[in-house]
C-alpha cells in the first residue's frame, strides 16, 4: 500500500468529508433504531473545520481522502478529575483501505493534537452492538466505561 498522510482536513475536502459522514450514517444506521429516514446529517463539518476547540484530520493516499475523524475539547463535568476532555468523532475509512492502519494513524495524529491542548483525558461512543468497532478502539487504548441505555415508552 502506498504511503498514508494525516493532515488536518481544509474547506476544499468539504464534500468528501460530507460523502464520509453518509457513510458513517450508513454504518450505524443498523444499530440505531431512532435514526430519522434519510436524507440527515450528523454534524455541521463547515462549523467542524472552524471551532478553534476542534480538529478535523483526514487521511491520503496520493492526495485522495480515504479516512476522516475529528477531536474537540470540551468542558468536563465539575466533579470529574479532569476539567477538560477530547471527545473523538466522525471516525470513516473508505472501506476499500479498512484494516490497513488507518483509523490508528488519525487517531495517533488527533492524540498529538489533543496533548498540545494540555487535554488527557479522550472520550469517544460506539454503539454497543458494532462489535468491530468496539475491537478496534479497544485495539487503540481505549476502555468500556459506561453503559448509555434507552426505551420507548
Amino acid at each position: 500500500m502506498k504511503k498514508i498522510e494525516i493532515r488536518k482536513a481544509q474547506f476544499e475536502d468539504l464534500e468528501t468529508l460530507k460523502s464520509f459522514e453518509q457513510g458513517v450514517i450508513l454504518a450505524e444506521r443498523p444499530f440505531d433504531e431512532t435514526l430519522k429516514p434519510d436524507p440527515i446529517s450528523y454534524y455541521s463539518i463547515e462549523d467542524l473545520l472552524k471551532d478553534p476547540k476542534t480538529v478535523v484530520a483526514v487521511a491520503t493516499v496520493n492526495n485522495i481522502l480515504i479516512g476522516s475523524a475529528y477531536a474537540t475539547i470540551k468542558e468536563a463535568k465539575k466533579h470529574l478529575k479532569h476539567d477538560t476532555y477530547a471527545y473523538l468523532g466522525f471516525m470513516y475509512v473508505d472501506p476499500k483501505h479498512r484494516g490497513k492502519g488507518v483509523n490508528k494513524s488519525i487517531i495517533d495524529f488527533l492524540f498529538r493534537w489533543i496533548k498540545k491542548q494540555n487535554t488527557k483525558e479522550v472520550r469517544l461512543d460506539v454503539y454497543s452492538e458494532n462489535t468491530a468497532a468496539l475491537r478496534a478502539y479497544e485495539k487503540a487504548g481505549f476502555k468500556k466505561h459506561m453503559i448509555n441505555m434507552r426505551m420507548e415508552i
